[in-house]
């Protein structure tokens, strides 16, 4: 079994950064100081300095190397002057550095093991977020997809946002959605959304059958009874491409409209919002669900409010349904790796840097399903006939 992945920004780098070389610096610099002065004034103890610095960006070894590199010059230039190798100011500095050489020893290995233990976490961290978003897959049936996700905060890959696409026997299914808030609370309900409904889209037939399913997941996974939050709740898309092809059907739970992407512009698709995943309770008469045609040549988009609602300087929300209309109307038929490319990129340049909010967007679209030939839909359809005559 291979040990954790190393994150990129935990790898060494290919090219070393100036705090790298600084102890090396500091050495070359206090040296050229020494033949500068000939050894009239006393700069060896600069070199104090060097065991601390070297802590900051090497392990253990490197750091006890430095602080014996650092002795001995000292006890070097000491000794260029007749009568200082021994003497008391000497002396202690020998001692100074030898003392901050094995506090910065033992600083650096505390620094190695937090970065182990950093790298592991985010092992840890990439695994769930495989487990809990797995990979968009390019194609499921007649159903060609794209997406990417961004985690908000910093340094986290896990959020409050979730998706997913799956194959079954009424069809491909997908659901995209928007956990409220964050933290622990966020991950344990994407979690139960994802995990009833990658079990229940294979079971319930109809939409609103599968969003009731969604809303009982909540019910009796929600963190609120364990002094999580009280007011938890989740917006959602729940959509079915049916075998047959030509349309989509959705069951909206709150969550932002999808749009449709074409060679006519980009437009956003009516649906029969409903109260989030969470809230059902309160309005007990089900879920309307929405029947659009989807041509071949075009291109669903679904998306978070990360998304739409990203700032810019100005604080002027992300427009969409406009920057797609103008990048891809008139196109002929956009497919979905460059429609999700565009959005991840334009939103990006959009954003404030402050802006923290996690991200999801999907794209969808449809393939025509050539009917089979008569002579190659079931090579063993001849064979069988006579078991069926009178």
């Amino acid at each position: 079994m291979s040990g954790p992945s190393v994150p990129p920004e935990l790898r060494p780098p290919t090219v070393r950064g100036w705090v790298w070389w600084l102890p090396l610096a500091a050495v070359v610099v206090d040296v050229a100081a020494e033949f500068i002065v000939r050894g009239r004034e006393p700069v060896s103890f600069m070199l104090i300095a060097v065991p601390p610095l070297a802590a900051a960006t090497r392990g253990p070894r490197g750091t006890a190397l430095s602080t014996v590199v650092c002795l001995g010059l000292q006890m070097w230039m000491a000794g260029r002057r007749p009568g200082h190798l021994d003497e008391q100011h000497h002396v202690a500095a020998y001692i100074a550095t030898a003392l901050i050489g094995i506090a910065s020893v033992a600083l650096a290995r505390q620094r190695e093991r937090a970065r182990q233990h950093l790298i592991r976490a985010n092992s840890v961290a990439e695994a769930v977020q495989r487990t809990l978003l797995r990979p968009v897959p390019r194609r499921l049936g007649p159903v060609r997809a794209a997406g990417f996700y961004e985690a908000g905060e910093g340094g986290t890959m896990v959020g409050g946002d979730l998706y997913d696409v799956c194959e079954t026997p009424f069809g491909v299914r997908v659901i995209i959605g928007d956990v409220r808030g964050k933290g622990l609370d966020a991950v344990q309900t994407v979690a139960a959304v994802l995990g009833s409904f990658r079990v229940s889209a294979h079971e319930w037939r109809s939409l609103s059958s599968l969003a009731a399913r969604l809303e009982l997941s909540i019910a009796r996974n929600s963190p609120a009874g364990d002094g999580g939050d009280p007011e938890l709740f989740v917006t959602a898309l729940v959509l079915e491409f049916p075998p047959d092809g030509g349309q989509v059907r959705i069951v909206d739970r709150g969550h932002p409209a999808p749009l449709v992407v074409g060679p006519h512009g980009a437009r956003r698709l009516s649906t029969a919002p409903g109260l989030p995943l969470g809230l059902g309770a309160l309005a007990p008469d089900g879920d309307a669900t929405t029947v659009h045609r989807l041509e071949p040549s075009e291109v669903l988009v679904l998306h978070t409010d990360g998304v739409s609602e990203a700032r810019d300087a100005d604080g002027v929300f992300y427009p969409v349904l406009d920057r797609l209309d103008e990048r891809f109307s008139g196109e002929r038929a956009p497919d979905p790796e460059t429609v999700v490319s565009f959005v991840r990129r334009d939103a990006e340049r959009w954003s404030a840097a402050s802006d923290e909010d996690d991200r999801a967007v999907l794209a969808l679209s449809l393939e025509p399903v050539a009917p089979p030939r008569p002579d190659t839909a079931d090579p063993g359809a001849q064979a069988r006939e006579p078991r069926h005559g009178p």
